[in-house]
């Protein structure tokens, strides 16, 4: 079990998602997602490092009874990342673990990874990536795909089907794992814009908004057992994953 208070984990959770309302408290095979979510970090990460921070009173009341702690935040985040920065203005550490509420299957194992990727490189902005198995998947706009420098930094990540050749074929590729470490001075820096930079905007992909601002980011290859809920489809999809 790791435990340092150089770090934090933190779940964000927003209730008003544009493609699934009430996401994180769908029930995933009897239990809420974001429990879920938490149960997953925790066999890794020691309780007293994990919060979910959230906007909505319907989601503290769930977590609280499960004796998760739970970090109210404003409405008007832009992004889970600008939910994270508000918790590091509560709380302070060194570095900040960000997993997104909506992955109920997520590998401990990963995130084990990620602490200690971000005990190496303490000043970098660190996301997950694994690699796609079928050409569902690189098709899919719900799943961003990631260019990847040879030296393990970020080149791009798109929802569009990247890289390919000339005919359009899928000849392989990478897609993201939605969890990052984040340095404090980093999540400051990202929270300061009052709006979504232009490809942030554009993609719908806020790690991008670190590219814009001149941050680089680190990459680091994950399993590819994560599933994030972004539909109706996939709470099924999850939930034959967990019944098998």
């Amino acid at each position: 079990m790791i435990r340092s208070m150089d770090y934090l984990v933190v779940i964000p959770a927003r209730y008003q998602s544009s493609r699934l309302p009430g996401k994180p408290l769908i029930n995933i095979c009897g239990i809420p997602m974001v429990v879920r979510t938490y149960q997953q970090c925790v066999k890794t990460v020691d309780p007293s490092l994990v919060v979910v921070a959230t906007d909505d009173d319907r989601i503290r009341v769930v977590c609280e009874s499960e004796g998760i702690t739970t970090v109210m935040t404003s409405s008007n985040c832009l992004t889970g990342t600008d939910r994270v920065a508000e918790v590091a203005a509560k709380f302070d550490a060194d570095t900040y673990i960000n997993v997104q509420g909506d992955e109920p299957v997520f590998n401990p194992d990963d995130l084990r990874l990620l602490v200690e990727e971000a005990e190496k490189y303490p000043e970098c902005v660190i996301n997950g990536y694994c690699i796609i198995n079928n050409e569902e998947q690189f098709r899919s706009p719900n799943i961003p795909k990631v260019v990847v420098r040879p030296d393990g930094r970020l080149l791009y990540m798109s929802r569009a089907a990247v890289p390919t050749n000339k005919v359009l074929e899928f000849t392989g590729g990478n897609r993201q794992v939605c969890a990052y470490a984040f340095p404090k001075g980093a999540l400051e820096l990202f929270s300061k814009t009052s709006r979504k930079t232009e490809l942030e905007a554009i993609e719908d992909i806020e790690i991008l908004r670190f590219l814009e601002l001149g941050y680089e980011v680190r990459m680091i290859k994950m399993s590819d057992s994560s599933m994030s809920v972004d539909n109706p489809e996939d709470v099924e999809s999850v939930e034959k994953v967990l019944l098998n």
